[in-house]
């Protein structure tokens, strides 16, 4: 005790050279999406508040540090934001309320309603940007899912807690076929993501594709002109919905249009920290972010997310960055072709580009059978095509090609639907048994 008196002036002197901790901080400067604040003290993905003079303060997230400076972007308009301004850490991440009361809500890209039917009284905070499921916790997907869509439930089989991209260029279908899966799906919950879509489609979707499904769906949309951090927190927020009602013992369907422009808006905030673009302009961070969000959905100890996620390809190139790094995350991929959407084939589904990896494991051997021998039918057809349209091919010289010929328009109208048309996962397979004929039954037997 003695000791520690004779010490108390050192003490006293280290004690003030020491900096406290500060929850507090000014903004020093503000460039672009990125507002830099000398303090507080915080952590990556803190939410802070940045008071405005004579405005409510507008919520922001740290998303980086540049020396003794805090980098901060904020969650809404940043508008009337000036050097000076205080900034107050919260000391917790994002957090989005959750509960039952969203089923048959519109939700902004912060789950905020907007809908004007009131507030949602959240039963559960989940945080936005939540950890993907250990690996060992995850049910294996033996189940499958059934969509709605004659095309996909026979060839194209999804499972419970599958992940499966929807590749295609812009104006080939995407929005439509994700409508009538969201109408015709056979999961207890839809929980739908409208990433930087146009401020019109929104409504569009909800009054004209959500009709007779709008009360067992959630809709969160964060349109093109709302913050690039606003964006990518609607993919999160869509998800970290979609966990609560997993955990519920519930199978949801988790719809996402698009994965593209939530890596569009990575992007944005990577570069404005000062990342350094790497792959055709975007930063590491995006390809870090990707398996993030794809991977939080899956089968849980009880319910399931079964996702599909749209992927916008740049002049319908498939290998470009953004869709490569997708296509190898997802447990399949569907590609919309532009061929055949000028053909007035909807949905328009390129069978053969296409494959549910886990497929195999989810229908029966005759099912399979038939899907394989429709997709050998499909492909001797697209060989011979252009001899056949010009009159070049002489029946009888390819016994395949001739079978496929003379299937071709009973195959057609197993891969076209309307997009008010529904269709049971019974029939489907049904209709797929009918078109591949006897030579799938005898496959299935050997």
């Amino acid at each position: 005790m003695s000791g520690a008196l004779l010490d108390t002036p050192r003490l006293v002197a280290a004690v003030s050279r020491t900096e406290p901790r500060r929850f507090e901080g000014r903004i020093e400067n503000v460039i672009g999406l990125a507002v830099e604040s000398r303090g507080p003290v915080s952590s990556l993905g803190e939410l802070c508040w940045i008071e405005r003079d004579g405005l409510p303060p507008v919520p922001a997230e740290v998303v980086g540090f540049r020396g003794a400076r805090t980098l901060l972007m904020p969650l809404d308009e940043p508008r009337s934001i000036r050097p000076g301004n205080r900034v107050v850490a919260t000391g917790r991440g994002f957090a989005v309320p959750v509960g039952e009361g969203l089923l048959g809500r519109v939700l902004d890209g912060l789950g905020r309603p907007i809908d004007g039917e009131g507030p949602v009284v959240p039963e559960a905070w989940y945080p936005a940007e939540g950890e993907p499921a250990s690996p060992l916790r995850r049910r294996p997907i033996r189940e499958p899912l059934p969509v709605g869509v004659r095309c996909i439930d026979a060839l194209l089989t999804c499972g419970r807690g599958q992940r499966v991209g929807i590749f295609a260029g812009s104006g080939v279908g995407k929005s439509t076929l994700l409508a009538m899966m969201t109408r015709n799906t056979a999961a207890d919950v839809v929980v739908v993501g409208l990433i930087g879509e146009r401020n019109r489609e929104v409504r569009e979707f909800v009054e004209h594709h959500l009709r007779g499904a709008r009360e067992r769906t959630v809709v969160v949309a964060a349109t093109a002109d709302r913050p690039a951090l606003v964006r990518i927190k609607a993919a999160q927020v869509a998800t970290a919905i979609a966990e609560f009602f997993r955990d519920r013992g519930r199978h949801v369907l988790l719809v996402m249009d698009s994965i593209t422009r939530f890596a569009m808006a990575q992007r944005e905030v990577g570069l404005a920290v000062g990342e350094p673009p790497a792959t055709r302009g975007y930063p590491p961070s995006v390809f870090a972010a990707l398996p993030r969000l794809l991977e939080r959905a899956g089968t849980g100890p009880e319910g399931s997310i079964t996702g599909f996620y749209t992927v916008l390809v740049d002049g319908d190139d498939l290998n470009e960055p953004v869709a490569d790094a997708v296509r190898g995350t997802l447990d399949g991929h569907i590609v919309l072709s532009r061929r055949l959407a000028e053909e007035g084939l909807y949905p328009a589904i390129d069978v053969l580009a296409s494959v549910s990896r886990l497929m195999p494991d989810l229908v029966s051997a005759d099912q399979l059978a038939a899907a394989q021998e429709v997709r050998r039918l499909l492909g001797a057809y697209r060989e011979a095509r252009d001899l056949v349209e010009i009159g070049a091919y002489q029946r009888g010289t390819n016994p395949d090609v001739d079978r496929a010929l003379e299937r071709m328009p009973a195959i057609r109208a197993l891969l076209s639907q309307r997009r008010d048309e529904a269709c049971s996962f019974e029939e489907a397979v049904e209709q797929l048994l009918t078109v591949a004929g006897g030579r799938a039954a005898e496959v299935a037997r050997a």
